[in-house]
C-alpha cells in the first residue's frame, strides 16, 4: 500500500501539471471499446447549466475537443490480458483524438472496469480540544482509520471520507475552519486487484504517455449519469459493459458502495451466436438492430434474417423470429440483474432514503431493459446517460460513454482523498506500511 500511497499523490500532482499545460486525454478501457476524450483546460467557468442538474453542472474550466473510440482488443471482463494488442487499440484510438484536437497529449487519466472491486467502510475518532480544525486534524482522523486485512495483491484505489462529524454535528462535506472538541470521519476505501491496476499502467506507459490519475469505472459512471437529487438523496447506478457489469451506490453526493458482475453485453452476443449458430459479429448485428428482452404477440411474426458468409445459400439465408431471438437473449439479461440485486441486496441498499436505480452503459440499450429491470430490482428504474458535460460529439452522448464523460468530471472536480492529507509517517494506519515509511524516513 505504500507503494501506491505515494503513487495516487504522484499521479495527482501529474494531473495538476497537465492542467496546467492545459491538455489532458481521458481514457476509458473496457472490453468492447476502447474511448478516449482529449481535454482542454482554459481555465474559464461553463456558466450554461441545466437548472435541474445542480451546481455541478457545465465543465467548470475544460472544453472535449477531440474524441474517438475504437474496438477494444486484449481486453476481458475489464482486465487486460494482452498488452501487446491493447497498447496498439490505445495508440489507435489516441492519434485519432489528437488528430480531431489537433493537439499532443502526454498526459492520460484512466478508468477500469475489472479488477473485482471491494468496499469497506472504515470510521475513527479524535480529540480536537475544542480548537478549530485544521488541514492537520483532518489528516489525523484519517490515519486512525483501522484498516482491514484485504488480503495479498489487493491495492487501494479509492479512499474517500464520506462524512465528518464535529461533536454532535454529522453530515459535514468539510470541517475544517469549524469548531469542536470531537472528530469523526467516516471513510469508503474500494480495492481492486494489484495485476489489473500494474497492467493497466504498463500499457499507457508502453504509449509513451505518463498516467496522471487513475479511477473505478463504476465510480465515474455514476458521477456522469446521476442527477443531483439522486447523488443527494441515494441512488444505484448499474453500468452495463461489455464483459463487466459496475455496480455503485450513491448518498449526499459521495459513493459508499462498489461492485461488478463480471458479465455483460459480450455474453448475451456469445449466446445469440450459439443459439443462432452465427458468427460474433453477426451476432452482435442482430442484438443491436433486433434486439430485446419483453416479447410481444407481433414478435412471434416478424422474422429476422440472418447472413452468413459460409457460401451455403440455403444456410446463409436462414431466417428467425423475433420472439426466438428474445427468448434466448431474456435468460442473461434475467441472470445478470439478478447478480445485481444480491449485491444491492448485501449493500443495505434497501435502507437508504431513496431507491432510485439508473441503468447505463452500452448494455442498458436493449429494449425492454428498464421494464424488466424494474421488476427482478423491484425498485425505481429509469435508463441514464452522461450529463454535466456540453459540446460532446453527437457519437459521445450515448450511455457508452458514461464513464468517459464521469472521467472527464472527475479530472475536474477530484474528490479529496486519503492522499491529499499529509499524514505524518509515525501515523499511517497500517503497521506494516508504518514501519516500512520509518524505514524509509531513516535510511535516505
Amino acid at each position: 500500500m505504500n507503494d501506491l500511497y505515494s503513487n495516487q499523490r504522484s499521479m495527482r500532482n501529474m494531473r495538476n501539471i497537465a492542467m496546467q499545460r492545459g491538455v489532458v486525454a481521458i481514457l476509458d478501457v473496457g472490453s468492447s471499446k476502447i474511448a478516449c476524450l482529449v481535454l482542454r483546460f482554459d481555465g474559464v467557468p461553463d456558466v450554461s447549466t441545466a437548472s435541474d442538474i445542480g451546481p455541478l453542472a457545465g465543465q467548470s474550466g475544460f472544453r472535449v475537443i477531440g474524441a474517438a473510440t475504437t474496438r477494444s482488443r486484449g481486453v476481458t471482463f475489464g482486465e487486460i490480458n494482452a498488452i501487446q494488442e491493447t497498447e496498439s487499440a490505445i495508440r489507435t484510438v489516441l492519434q485519432a483524438a489528437q488528430k480531431m484536437a489537433h493537439s499532443r497529449v502526454d498526459h492520460v487519466i484512466a478508468c477500469l472496469s475489472g479488477g473485482e472491486p471491494r468496499s469497506y467502510g472504515l470510521d475513527s475518532l479524535v480529540d480536537v480540544q475544542g480548537h478549530i480544525v485544521t488541514e492537520e486534524d483532518v489528516a489525523r482522523v484519517l490515519s486512525l482509520c483501522d484498516v482491514p486485512d484485504y488480503g495479498e495483491g489487493r491495492e487501494v484505489l479509492h479512499a474517500q471520507p464520506v462524512n465528518f462529524a464535529l461533536d454532535n454535528r454529522s453530515g459535514l462535506s468539510d470541517p475544517r475552519g469549524q469548531m469542536g472538541a470531537e472528530l469523526a470521519v467516516d471513510m469508503h476505501m474500494l480495492t481492486v486487484d494489484t495485476s489489473a491496476v500494474q497492467h493497466l499502467a504498463n500499457c499507457i506507459k508502453r504509449c509513451d504517455l505518463e498516467l496522471a490519475g487513475i479511477a473505478s469505472a463504476s465510480y465515474v459512471s455514476g458521477i456522469s449519469s446521476l442527477v443531483e437529487d439522486e447523488l443527494e438523496l441515494g441512488a444505484a447506478c448499474i453500468d452495463l459493459g461489455g464483459g463487466s457489469t459496475g455496480i455503485s451506490i450513491f448518498i449526499k453526493k459521495h459513493m459508499i458502495y462498489a461492485d461488478s458482475v463480471r458479465m455483460g453485453g459480450d455474453h448475451i452476443t456469445s449466446d445469440i451466436s450459439m443459439g443462432l449458430k452465427v458468427p460474433m459479429a453477426n451476432a452482435e448485428r442482430i442484438k443491436t438492430f433486433y434486439g430485446g428482452v419483453q416479447a410481444t404477440g407481433m414478435d412471434d411474426r416478424e422474422m429476422i434474417e440472418i447472413g452468413g458468409e459460409t457460401g451455403d445459400y440455403e444456410h446463409d439465408r436462414r431466417t428467425v423470429s423475433r420472439a426466438e431471438l428474445i427468448g434466448i437473449m431474456r435468460p442473461r439479461v434475467q441472470e445478470i440483474l439478478e447478480e445485481v440485486r444480491v449485491r444491492l441486496d448485501a449493500a443495505g441498499f434497501d435502507h437508504l432514503p431513496s431507491q432510485q436505480i439508473v441503468l447505463t452503459g452500452g448494455g442498458s440499450q436493449i429494449p425492454g431493459l428498464d421494464g424488466l429491470a424494474s421488476k427482478i430490482l423491484g425498485q425505481q428504474v429509469r435508463l441514464g446517460r452522461p450529463l454535466r458535460v456540453h459540446g460532446l460529439p453527437q457519437a459521445a452522448t450515448g450511455p457508452s460513454f458514461s464513464s468517459a464523460v464521469g472521467l472527464a468530471l472527475f479530472a475536474a472536480h477530484p474528490q479529496d482523498e486519503w492522499w491529499d492529507f499529509d499524514i505524518s509517517y509515525n501515523r499511517y494506519p497500517a503497521r506494516s506500511l508504518r514501519r516500512a515509511v520509518k524505514w524509509f524516513h531513516d535510511n535516505w
